[in-house]
């Protein structure tokens, strides 16, 4: 038993910090995102036992997130969800400096994409290698590549009318 508390613990702390990522993106709510780690790293834990190594165990980690993060998503059903999401971005801008401002812009943003272009571009942001996000989307390299230009090219539209405002 401690052999497993100390491969989880390394496990946790090797993918800690891009899940909680994944989740924010998913949330807007960085609460929500806390929570959503550590619910996905309690089924990690649970299931620890039964990762048969045919994946990298972060790929097998990410799915757990996307699905924790897709049902929570799916309990919520907000019915004001634009609201919210405009309601979130504005609070995330708000607790970046000054100097952060484009990243914020860029979250605020990304806020606005839809759930498969958000976990996308989270995973781009947080260097998860092409094959491993194609793997983890259950999509081609490059069918994945087209989607990322795509969502770039997204992106670039949605920050580019927030610098007009």
């Amino acid at each position: 038993m401690a052999n497993k508390e100390v491969v989880f613990r390394q496990i946790f702390e090797a993918n800690s910090k891009k899940i909680f990522h994944l989740c924010l993106g998913y949330t807007g709510d960085s609460d929500a995102a806390n929570d959503l780690l550590q619910e996905t790293f309690l089924k990690v834990w649970q299931n620890l036992d039964k990762f048969r190594n045919q994946a990298m165990i972060s790929t097998w980690i990410y799915r757990i997130a996307v699905n924790t993060c897709l049902t929570y998503l799916r309990s919520e059903k907000r019915q004001a969800k634009d609201e919210l999401t405009d309601t979130i971005a504005e609070t995330r801008a708000e607790e970046f400096s000054a100097k952060n401002e484009q990243v914020a812009l860029l979250y605020k943003c990304i806020s606005k994409l839809e759930e498969s272009e958000r976990i996308i571009i989270t995973m781009v942001l947080d260097e998860v290698p092409y094959p491993e996000i194609a793997e983890i989307s259950g999509i081609s390299e490059g069918n994945l590549r087209v989607k990322i230009h795509r969502i770039k090219q997204k992106l670039t539209e949605l920050y580019n009318q927030h610098e007009r405002l």
